[in-house]
């Protein structure tokens, strides 16, 4: 099977119809996105099918941007595009096989293909019985289809010493995080998903890909085994291409010949139920900046060093948001590629660009330290318009308002275990759960005063208005005391623990009107105080 060839991928058409076609069916105007059977597949389909494009089919300029972001190319120019690199995207056969070591690993233990999916419990989860909650046996055969997909997400989110010791991590590091311009028009193309995500030439240099070698495509060559010092790679070695194309674990497929049922999708298909994992695989190094991923700087030895965001459950939040929309040096952060670019988009747009790029779209695993994997995240927040030249008054400012939310959140959390326990800092337990609640019910709120905000900066006025402001503090009062009340003051039992309970409230209360966090912010904003309340 061909990645590039053959029909592989099932496509939602606008008529609701499902089908199942080749890569170049992305240009089809009749077709509004991928339908996948999971999620972390359909964020990774996204990511094949960008990176092909990037790769293949990328525009020289912002006016050929602008021109097949109008008028999407025919499916025999995309073919031929695409043709260039189909070489390299056979799953199976003689030679070069996609996302696959270059050698057989013929000495390398087999393995059920269940090791692809990354939620899968791992061996030593098998033989200690640790698997309580997502049971082995899961994907035990799955569909040369789905078996590339899984083979594909598992590489570019990569769990270490995952099916093997010593497996390395990805060059975005662990479960990294993934963000994506998305359109909200519900009758936008999946070309218009994707083009927005394809940077021109102009705005992202490189030279020449050779397509026949390793520089982009690693599996065309031998990995580099990274068991001994010296064998890592960095950035200086390779073409800049390689990020979506990065395999840093040496897995071989074992496909049958002989049809049976995916566990995944349900369809009779060709069948692969075992593979073959070997360790000291690629080991990217280095400040590997990776077009789709957001980063924090840090000073090292008087040297930026690029620490790209995982895809943890607290980065799912609107806390976080200035951090994956905006570069801000002074806060050490910087956007992806593909967002920081949306401004050139909008300052250059021409009819027909604008109404298209409304919303930030993220996506990731959530994996631990100790490479458990704990869950899959995705969310989206909306994008504003804004003067550039005005956005680092604009990031202080929204700063504030997320400042205030995070310090809200402590007290909230903190009382709320004040009144459960007698003793609540020998309290253990995750209550992650609290501050889910929390955002989610700011986050309308929030993003309100962020509008109003952008709105008054660009017309040089002062930050958000009294009532603006004094709106959004008492949101953040009102959803303090909703959680509060319902996850302490529910039950009655006894007057001990109800007087404890009550205590906390008062606590907390005061905490919302009286300190000198509140105060501030009142006093920023010039709100007027309500005497009978505060």
């Amino acid at each position: 099977m061909n990645l590039i060839q053959d029909p592989w991928l099932d496509y939602i058409h606008r008529n609701g119809d499902i089908k199942k076609r080749p890569i170049t069916a992305i240009c089809d105007p009749d077709v509004v996105d991928f339908s996948l059977p999971r999620a972390d597949f359909y964020g990774a389909a996204y990511q094949f099918a960008i990176g092909l494009l990037q790769t293949a089919f990328a525009p020289k300029d912002l006016s050929q941007w602008h021109h097949y972001f109008k008028t999407p190319p025919a499916d025999v120019v995309l073919e031929e595009a695409f043709n260039q690199v189909s070489h390299a995207f056979n799953v199976v056969g003689e030679g070069p096989l996609f996302m696959q070591d270059f050698d057989s690993l013929e000495d390398a233990p087999s393995t059920t293909v269940s090791g692809l999916l990354i939620e899968a419990p791992g061996a030593n989860g098998i033989k200690n019985n640790t698997d309580y909650f997502i049971k082995r046996g899961i994907g035990q055969v799955l569909s040369l289809e789905m078996a590339a997909l899984a083979l594909f997400t598992f590489q570019i989110n990569t769990v270490p010493n995952r099916g093997c010791k010593n497996g390395r991590a990805g060059l975005r590091g662990v479960g990294p995080l993934t963000t994506l311009i998305m359109p909200t028009n519900t009758k936008s193309t999946l070309w218009h998903k994707l083009w927005l995500n394809i940077i021109n030439r102009k705005d992202f240099k490189y030279n020449e890909p050779c397509f026949s070698d390793a520089s982009v495509f690693p599996w065309l060559g031998k990995t580099k085994v990274s068991d001994k010092p010296g064998s890592e790679i960095y950035p200086s070695n390779l073409h800049p291409l390689h990020m979506y194309w990065a395999m840093p674990y040496r897995i071989r497929l074992s496909c049958e010949n002989r049809v049976a049922c995916c566990d995944i999708s349900g369809e009779k298909s060709y069948s692969v139920s075992s593979c073959k994992f070997k360790g000291y695989g690629n080991s990217y190094k280095g400040n590997w900046i990776h077009p789709l991923t957001p980063y924090r700087v840090k000073k090292e030895s008087g040297e930026n060093k690029y620490l790209p965001f995982g895809g943890h459950c607290n980065e799912f939040y609107h806390k976080n948001w200035t951090s994956l929309f905006l570069n801000h040096d002074s806060y050490g952060l910087k956007c992806a590629q593909v967002v920081d670019r949306f401004y050139s988009l909008r300052l250059n747009s021409q009819d027909g660009v604008d109404p298209h790029i409304p919303r930030l779209w993220m996506f990731g695993y959530d994996i631990n330290n100790s490479a458990r994997v704990d869950g899959w995240y995705s969310s989206t927040f909306p994008i504003f318009y804004l003067d550039l030249n005005k956005k680092n008054e604009i990031v202080l400012e929204v700063n504030t308002l997320q400042d205030l939310s995070v310090k809200s959140l402590k007290q909230l959390r903190d009382q709320i275990k004040n009144a459960w326990f007698d003793r609540p800092k020998d309290a253990k337990g995750d209550t992650s759960f609290i501050d889910l609640a929390f955002w989610q019910k700011t986050e309308s709120g929030f993003f309100t005063a962020v509008s109003q905000l952008i709105e008054n900066i660009e017309q040089e006025d002062e930050s958000l208005t009294p009532e603006q402001a004094k709106k959004w503090l008492n949101i953040l009062r009102a959803v303090c005391f909703d959680l509060f009340d319902g996850y302490a003051m529910t039950e009655l039992g006894n007057a001990r623990n109800m007087a404890r309970r009550i205590k906390a409230r008062q606590t907390l209360s005061w905490w919302l009107f009286n300190s000198k966090d509140i105060k501030a912010f009142i006093r920023e904003h010039d709100i007027a105080i309500d005497k009978e309340i505060a």
